[in-house]
C-alpha cells in the first residue's frame, strides 16, 4: 500500500507474535482524526503471574500516544464495533478476543458470525489484527488444538469479508488480497 493510497473500509493484518503487525496496523489509521483503539486485552491478575499482559498493554498504550481514544471490549466486540461510527477504528486483537469467548464459554462460530456481520455493516475504516496461529506443529491437547481451528476459521471469515489481507513476518508487511 502507497501512503497516498486511500485506507480500505477493512483491513485485516495477520501474522505470528511479535513479528510487527500491531506496529504495522497502528500505523494504519494513526494519522488519521481520532483513531479508535478497540482493545481486547485484559490484565487478568491470576491469570498474568508475572505481569506479562500488563507490561505489553501498556507498551502498547505509550507507543500509540494520548491521540488515541481506547475502548476496552474483551468479549462483546460485534457490539462495541456496532457503536462507532465516523472514526477509523483498530482491533487489537482477535486472537485475544476469541481466548476470551472461549474461556466465557461462548459459542466460538456464533461469536465470529455476529463479528463477520459487524464488520459487513461497519462504515470503516476498520484494521483488524490476529495471530496466525496454524503455522505450528499440530499442538499435543485437545483445548490447544480446538483453540486452533476455532482461530483458522476465525481468521478465514474476516478475510473473507476484508477488502484488504495483509500479513506481517519479521516487520515486514506482505499484501495477501
Amino acid at each position: 500500500m502507497s501512503e497516498n493510497s486511500p485506507l480500505p473500509r477493512i483491513t485485516f493484518v495477520l501474522g505470528g507474535a511479535r513479528s510487527g503487525k500491531s506496529l504495522y496496523a497502528e500505523t494504519l489509521i494513526g494519522n488519521m482524526e481520532n483513531p479508535v483503539y478497540l482493545a481486547t486485552a485484559e490484565a487478568r491478575h491470576s491469570d498474568d503471574r508475572d505481569g506479562e499482559m500488563a507490561q505489553r498493554i501498556t507498551e502498547h498504550q505509550k507507543r500509540r500516544g494520548p491521540q488515541w481514544q481506547t475502548v476496552e471490549e474483551p468479549l462483546n466486540l460485534a457490539g462495541a464495533l456496532s457503536a462507532q461510527t465516523g472514526s477509523p477504528v483498530l482491533v487489537d486483537c482477535l486472537t485475544l478476543w476469541l481466548s476470551n469467548v472461549i474461556a466465557a464459554e461462548s459459542d466460538p462460530g456464533a461469536e465470529t458470525a455476529d463479528l463477520v456481520r459487524a464488520l459487513e455493516q461497519a462504515a470503516g475504516p476498520i484494521v483488524v489484527v490476529a495471530n496466525e496461529v496454524g503455522l505450528g506443529i499440530v499442538p499435543d491437547n485437545a483445548l490447544a488444538r480446538a483453540f486452533r481451528d476455532h482461530a483458522g476459521r476465525l481468521n478465514q471469515a474476516v478475510a473473507g469479508v476484508a477488502d484488504r489481507v495483509v500479513f506481517v513476518a519479521a516487520g515486514l508487511p506482505m499484501t495477501l488480497k
